[in-house]
């Protein structure tokens, strides 16, 4: 006895081969286009939702295709406003993301996941200690921005002004479907949004961000660096074994000098360990070849792990060396901690 096929997601397709497949049905190529409109446009997840479109052509749909959407599992919220919020794939996988709203300067930032697990084994990451399942499609990275957008406006009345790709995953290594979904949300019959209010959050490889500024798509990038030294960066970060600092630096070189994008090293400072003057003052070198802005990050707990934050004098005065040193310097205070949704500690726990 055959099985029946499995149904293609509807998202899977570009334009073109939506207006080829109704085509075949003898209906016109501007029915492609409504279609379109309402799966990346509107967010439809539903057939019978697109009212332009005759009853029979939705039900043909229906029978043929699935739009494969996000189901929302659990939502967290933390006493500093931000939410977590925990999606069921269709596969029955789950991935999270965060809306990180700072009202006092009306930013609302959605951190997006790009893969189920993570195939890095960074040592103080929460998600690197799962094993990576698969990476995300793209329309399952847009409906993460989709409803975390319909969440902020909910409860604050505000759209996002920022999304990172910071969530479960490493951005570079699901490029394909990172590119489309960022092309699908800056599209003008996508989401509309500004590429220059979207960043890339790297661990660091070298060849793929040679890409990323070949390819171009607008968007800021951010190294996740956290040492300023090979040997220490190879301790905490495996993947710098065969991407190194030099390599690194030498490929951001590039990207600046092809795209001019804003370049962001995100640092976080580990007690004792990267958090010395001369640790800053190796950090400091690292910014010579190009503009670069420094956010210093408050390590968050992450169990099994014995890594500990630096206290906030070592903390401070390692940021008053950079800033001595002509650096751009933020200290960002974790938000979210208390729920597990801050840097680092991503990881579908219950």
């Amino acid at each position: 006895m055959s099985s029946s096929p499995v149904p293609i997601d509807i998202r899977h397709l570009d334009q073109d081969q939506i207006t080829e497949a109704l085509s075949a049905w003898g209906e016109p190529a501007f029915r492609a286009r409504q279609i379109w409109q309402w799966l990346w446009q509107k967010g439809s997840r539903d057939f019978a939702s697109m009212t332009n479109l005759p009853l029979g052509l939705r039900e043909r749909l229906q029978q043929q295709f699935v739009i494969n959407g996000l189901v929302p599992d659990k939502s967290q919220f933390s006493e500093d406003g931000t939410i977590k919020n925990r999606y069921v794939l269709h596969d029955g996988f789950k991935v999270e993301s965060v809306l990180i709203p700072v009202l006092d300067e009306q930013r609302f930032t959605a951190c997006v996941s790009c893969q189920v697990g993570c195939s890095l084994t960074c040592s103080f990451c929460a998600t690197g200690q799962m094993k990576r399942v698969r990476n995300l499609d793209p329309g399952e990275i847009v409906d993460q921005v989709e409803m975390v957008n319909a969440q902020s406006l909910e409860r604050f009345g505000h759209p996002l002004t920022n999304i990172v790709f910071m969530g479960m995953g490493e951005p570079l290594l699901a490029y394909g479907p990172v590119m489309q979904s960022i092309e699908r949300i800056t599209a003008p019959d996508g989401l509309g949004f500004s590429p220059r209010r979207i960043t890339l959050s790297t661990a660091g490889i070298a060849k793929m961000i040679r890409r990323l500024a070949d390819d171009n798509p607008k968007v800021n990038l951010a190294l996740s660096l956290h040492a300023a030294d090979d040997a220490k960066r190879d301790t905490i970060m495996p993947i710098n074994e065969q991407n190194n600092l030099e390599s690194l630096m030498d490929a951001l070189d590039y990207f600046y000098r092809v795209t001019r994008n804003r370049i962001t090293y995100e640092y976080i400072a580990f007690n004792g360990f990267n958090d010395t003057l001369e640790d800053a003052r190796n950090l400091a070198r690292l910014t010579h070849r190009f503009p670069v802005r420094i956010n210093i990050i408050e390590y968050n707990p992450v169990e099994g792990v014995e890594m500990e934050k630096s206290p906030i004098d070592r903390l401070d005065a390692f940021a008053a060396e950079l800033t001595k040193l002509g650096v751009t310097v933020t200290v960002r205070r974790s938000r979210g901690k208390d729920i597990d949704a801050a840097c680092g500690q991503l990881a579908n726990k219950d």
